[in-house]
This record gives structure tokens, sequence and C-alpha cells, in this order.
């Protein structure tokens, strides 16, 4: 069947007139925001249908294998058995940035009857057109991105080939770029007994090194030689290619400016469980301090959800430092692997800390408070560029979250989520178990796996990621009562556009940004920090330190799921000082409700000097005599703890002996 006109269906269930034409942003008759779904359908038969076909009464052919599912708010076919075609796709859902996801199926039209795989989250831009090809644009990119292009790929060979389709990656034309982040098409099994080599990578690699630019055209070539060798190591070549790709970037100029802020959200909320730095009333005097930002979801209602994220954001902040400051006074750089489980080894501190004070408390189940964690750290590096320059900026920008409070990377483009969550939906599709769309209708999809202060640390399994800054963009961090209901994907051009064109500063798109979300989802508490990066030419080597903000005082209830995934194991017991944390009065006086979003020029309330004292020093002093409790009962896993810190924070929870030992 052809279609004379493109239509779509409105996906509430409830609209009186869901047919709405494919260009409306809006259904005209009730005002759901409209899904366009393009999907990319596998195989060769799909080639075959032409453009405008409608199949199964559903997916309209928009061009070869792309279609546009016109009921989306219809759950697709999905089979009852999960294939061995299908679980690649599943495994690696946690790289679903770059790689494709399994929709559903739809009976194929040809005699032969075989069900076709559609795949969703494809390289497709908003009007149905496939991003381009590396090897159609690798002549027009810039030096850095040729290399971060083929670095992608490399940080891609290991897991695709655990699962088989690493030939996947040997594909040019399955190899798609939005801006920065290469994206794959589809998953392809090898068709040889063989698993395709390193040497296959390089030889795959070789027409585009041949027509690099001049400037990593002679180190690429050394990358691609070594890779060639029977006897390559991955090892080996990923340190040598880190290297390469941090002195890339070292040539461009970086700016960063921060601001963040938390709100109630709505007026009928009565306390702010979610924790955010920075803020307005944050004074930084520590420069290194200016290269994080946090924002941490307190879950437990008045239980204590705001005492898990605030501790949280203080811990993180003394970690973090003293982590930068190590990487700072290395004479060699610091690779990826190090830094995660450098990041890995602060986070389970933290968690550890607050399991602690519920075990002190004698909470179990979800009456144990906990906080969801997002956190972006560039790292400062001293690395020399191509030049032969020494440059103190690697462009390095380390991402790590666990909950589901999210990050964002937004350009003039594009607006792409980088983090996943950690709710039941991803653990079921990424243990294979279910596709994603059947998943979503379990009555705790959105129930949270994980968070701090849930389990002991070393079950706990963060998501990390590293990004090299090579263009303009804003990268934003957020609770999940600003992310709710698609608010980001639907408002971004609005509000970050602005920032990125000159139009707005950061604070203006912060204050309004987070007035529409206390609009729309204001049934939670929101949080957001926004950071815009420029490596333009034309902008001096500078970073600012955020300025403006808003109030803090908010509500939050998140279910837990509980079960044999999510046993808590028994902590040493804190000292009685650890109960202060839990009496402490976060929120102003009752007298002075938290409001909205304030506009930039309204005045704001500041606490009292010396109560940001008092809270410091009930802070620090809990968190020494939980440690202390630790290290008293427990002395060899608080010991394997502090040998995973850096080693500047490491000489503080160690005997001075065990630390000497452990540096030799």
């Amino acid at each position: 069947m052809i279609s004379t006109q493109q239509l779509i269906y409105c996906p509430n269930p409830i609209c009186a007139n869901p047919i709405n034409p494919v260009d409306n942003s809006l259904c005209a008759s009730c005002q759901t925001p409209l899904i366009k779904r393009y999907l990319w359908a596998v195989g060769e038969f799909p080639t075959k249908i032409s453009p405008g076909e409608i199949v199964a009464e559903r997916y309209e052919v928009i061009a070869p294998q792309i279609w546009l599912d016109t009921q989306p708010g219809k759950l697709p076919d999905i089979p009852e058995e999960i294939s061995d075609e299908v679980i690649p796709y599943l495994r690696l859902y946690p790289q679903r940035l770059h790689l494709p996801q399994i929709y559903g199926c739809v009976r194929s039209p040809a005699q032969d009857g075989v069900d076709l795989l559609l795949l969703e989250n494809v390289p497709v831009d908003e009007t149905g057109n496939l991003y381009p090809a590396i090897a159609t644009v690798w002549q027009q990119a810039t030096a850095i991105r040729q290399v971060y292009w083929l670095w992608q790929i490399l940080q891609l060979w290991t897991p695709l080939s655990e699962l088989g389709v690493a030939a996947s990656l040997l594909k040019p034309d399955n190899l798609r770029v939005q801006g920065w982040c290469v994206r794959l098409l589809q998953l392809q099994h090898s068709k040889t007994i063989r698993n395709p080599s390193l040497q296959d990578l390089a030889e795959c690699w070789q027409p585009w090194v041949n027509i690099a630019k001049t400037q990593v055209a002679a180190g690429l070539e050394k990358i691609v030689r070594h890779m060639g060798n029977p006897d390559a190591d991955l090892v080996a070549i990923s340190t040598q290619f880190n290297t390469f790709l941090l002195a890339s970037a070292a040539q461009l100029p970086l700016t960063i400016k921060m601001a963040g802020a938390t709100d109630i959200g709505s007026q009928e909320l009565t306390q702010n469980e979610d924790s955010c730095f920075p803020t307005a009333n944050d004074s930084i005097e520590d420069p290194l301090l200016l290269q994080a930002a946090i924002i941490c979801d307190g879950i437990g209602g008045h239980e204590g959800g705001e005492v898990a994220s605030l501790l949280a954001i203080q811990s993180l902040k003394l970690q973090i430092r003293a982590l930068l400051k190590d990487i700072a006074e290395q004479t060699e750089i610091v690779p990826p692997n190090v830094v995660h489980k450098q990041l890995e080894a602060s986070l389970r501190v933290v968690n550890n800390v607050i399991c602690n004070c519920n075990n002190e408390q004698k909470r179990g189940g979800t009456q144990r408070m906990a906080t969801t964690a997002v956190m972006a750290v560039q790292v400062p590096q001293n690395i020399p560029n191509v030049s032969s320059l020494q440059s103190e900026n690697a462009h390095e920008l380390y991402l790590t979250s666990i909950g589901d409070s999210r990050a964002y990377w937004i350009t003039y483009n594009y607006c792409q989520l980088l983090t996943v969550d950690d709710d039941v939906v991803a653990r079921e599709v990424s243990n294979a178990r279910s596709f994603y769309h059947k998943a979503l209708q379990r009555p705790d999809a959105a129930a949270l796996t994980q968070a701090l202060g849930t389990k002991d640390g070393e079950f706990l399994h963060f998501w990390m990621q590293r990004l090299i800054v090579e263009e303009d963009g804003i990268l934003l961090l957020c609770s999940d009562g600003f992310s709710d209901n698609n608010l980001v994907e639907q408002s971004w051009r609005e509000y970050a556009l602005p920032v990125l064109t000159g139009e707005f500063s950061l604070e203006d798109a912060l204050y309004s940004w987070m007035k529409i979300a206390s609009e729309k989802n204001g049934y939670d508490n929101i949080s957001l920090v926004l950071i815009h990066y420029r490596v333009s030419p034309d902008y001096p080597v500078l970073v600012t330190k955020a300025r403006s903000q808003i109030e803090v005082v908010e509500e939050k209830q998140v279910e837990i799921v509980t079960g044999t995934q999510l046993e808590i194991a028994h902590e040493p017991e804190l000292a009685e000082s650890s109960q202060l944390l839990l009496d402490l009065e976060i929120s102003e006086p009752a007298t002075a409700k938290a409001t909205q979003t304030p506009a930039k020029n309204k005045s704001r309330q500041y606490k009292p000097k010396f109560r940001l004292i008092g809270l410091l020093v009930v802070l620090l002093g809990s968190t020494t005599a939980g440690l202390y409790a630790w290290w008293r009962f427990h002395p060899q896993s608080f010991q394997q703890m502090c040998r995973q810190l850096p080693q500047i924070t490491r000489q503080f929870c160690m005997p001075r002996k065990q630390v000497l030992k452990n540096s030799q």
C-alpha cells in the first residue's frame, strides 16, 4: 500500500482525534508531543521496498531500510524467544550512545514469511536521513576529530569482539558519525570462523590514514603500522593511541563556564532532597574544584534522602580535589582506566559511609537513605602537544553516574543523552532477558536497581565514560525531576542554543530552564548544572568560576528494587556523632519556604556562615568517626579500599608503614 500523505498517530491512548500530519510537533487535538521514531529494517529484503509503502499497516518506508513508525504509542511485535542474533544488541545496551537497539520485528511481506528485525536509536536524523558515513566526511573533519573517531572505534573493539560482532567495525558504510560521535547502523556477525583481528582493523583504517590531515597523518600511520603487526598488543596500542589523542586535543584552547541550581519544584513539596555543586552560594577558592560538577538526588523522603545527597556532595568534593591534585603532580600521562578506577574508589567510599549511617540507624529495605549521583570531572594533565609545546589541559572530561540522574551533550546541531539509567528496564535488557519496550510494560520499570547507600560498595557498578572536548558545546547534568517527560529533548533548542550563539548568558538559560521545568515537572525536586565549553580559537584559554544559582529545599520518593541483587551487606557501625547528620536542619526555617526558580535579579537568602561552618564540622566529624570504626573493626577491607585511592589521599587513611609499603 502506498501512502499519499505522511501521517502519524498521537501516542495519547485517549486522544479524540489522533491522526496528525507528520510535520506536526504536537497533536492538533490534545497537544501531546508527537513521537517520530525512525527505524532501521535489517536484511536484504527491506532494500527492495519502495519509499511510500506501508508495511504491516503501520510502518511507512521513508527510504531503503528506513521506516517511520506511524503508531509509536502502540507496542511493536516482539518474539516470544530471544534469538542469538538479538542477544548482542541486548547485552550491549550500556553502549547505546554508539549502538542501535532492538525495537521489535515484523513479518516480511515476502513469501518466505521471515521476521524482519527493526532497530531503533539508529544514526538517522529528525527528518529521516542517515547521518553521514565516516568515509564521506573524513576529509572535511578537523585533525583532532579524525583521531577521535578512530579512538572510539578502538574502544568498541573489545566489547564487540567478546560477543562475536567486531566485524561491524570493519564495514565503512556501517560506521556513521553524528558530530564527534561514532554510531553504528547495525551489528554484523563474522561470516568466517576466525574472529577479526587488529590487523583487519588496521587494513580498514589505512585508506583514511592515507588522506588524514597533515598534523596527524604521521602519528596515525605509526599506530596503524603497530596494529598491523601479527603480535600487536591492544593494551600497548591503546596507550600509544591515548597519548597521541591527548596531544592532538591539547592544541585547542579551552574556556569553561559553569552555573548550577537546585529548586524544590512544586509549592506542595516540603523539602528538597537534591544537592548540587556548584551553586551561587558556593564560594570556590580552590581552582581544582572548578573542574568538577556534581548532582545528587536523595532517596528516602523525610527519612534522610536530603542527608544522603548532601553527604555525598561534600565527600566527593574532598576526594575529587585530592584526585585532581594527585594527577596534576604526575610526570607521565595517567591513562583513562586508572582515572576510572580512582573515581570508582571515591564513589565506593562515599557509598560505604552512607551505608554505615543506615546501619547505625538500623534502617532496612526501602527505609535506607540513599542517593543517585552524576558527576563530571575535567581532568588537567600536562600534555606535550603535537607542536612539542606543553599544555596544562588535555581536554579530558570524565563522566560517571549511578541511579537515574543524567548527563547530556548539546551543540548547535544535536542533543545527545550520554548516561544510562540504573533502572529495571536497563537491567532486564542488558541481561538479555527482555526487549526494551516489553520491559517498559512492567509496573516496576522505572524503579532504581542501585544507588549510593543501597549495598556494599564492591557490589556497585558505575557507568563511566571519557569524552574529549573538541567542539563548542554545553554539558547538562540534571536530576530526574528535570529530565522527566523528555523535557531536555523537547526544549534544548529554546534554552541551550541561545547560549551557544551568545544571545543568552549561561545564568539566564539556567533560570529560564529551571522555571519551565518547575511548571512541567514540579511534582519532584529539580537540579541542573550547565557547563559551557568553548574551544573556538577566538576565545582565550580561561576557566571561569560559576556565579548564579538558586535555593535548596526539596522532596523525592524513588523506589529501590530489593531482592537478591540488592541485598545490603552489613557494615561496621559508626560512632554516635553520625546521628547529628540526620538531625541537621538543611532547609530554611519553616517560615521561609523555598519558592520556584527566582528571576536572575531577585534577591536570594544566604544561610549564616556559622551554620555552614557547623555543617562542615559535623560532616567531617561523622565521616572521620565512620572511617575510624570501619578501620577498627574491619581493618583488612578498610586497607583494601585505601589502596584504591590516590597517593595523596592514601596517606591519611592508612598506617604510615602501610602507605610506605604500598608506595615502594
